[in-house]
């Protein structure tokens, strides 16, 4: 079984994305890069936040989620970067190699395929 966990842009997740409503949507109707999952058996296990600008304290964050899981034997299998990060964030590079470097396991760039094209079309 896959388990996988959504990292995105604590000021977005915080002050823009309700309840990050997309990526949910997304994982759950198999959407975007949750497509890969379609006949896969997979939860989503978290949805964690960068830290904050400039993302410093994204490899601390990934080692507490791997501790804070270990009681509910919970293991991440991938992590899936959103777009909030991957379209929008000035640190992503950074940020996204950081990850790669750390994590251990597969790291996916992207979530939910629902950006608008536009906004005032």
């Amino acid at each position: 079984m896959q388990k996988l966990l959504i990292i995105g842009c604590k000021r977005t997740m915080n002050d823009v994305c309700i309840a990050c409503s997309r990526c949910m949507v997304g994982f759950n109707r198999r959407e975007g890069e949750f497509g890969r999952y379609q006949d896969v058996d997979t939860e989503l296990v978290g949805i964690l936040n960068c830290g904050d600008c400039p993302g410093a304290s994204i490899v601390p964050r990934l080692a507490m989620m791997k501790v804070w899981n270990i009681p509910v034997s919970e293991k991440i299998t991938k992590i899936h970067v959103a777009p909030c990060i991957t379209d929008h964030c000035p640190y992503k590079d950074v940020l996204i190699q950081k990850i790669k470097a750390k994590a251990g396991v597969e790291v996916i760039l992207g979530a939910h395929p629902y950006q608008p094209e536009n906004i005032f079309a």
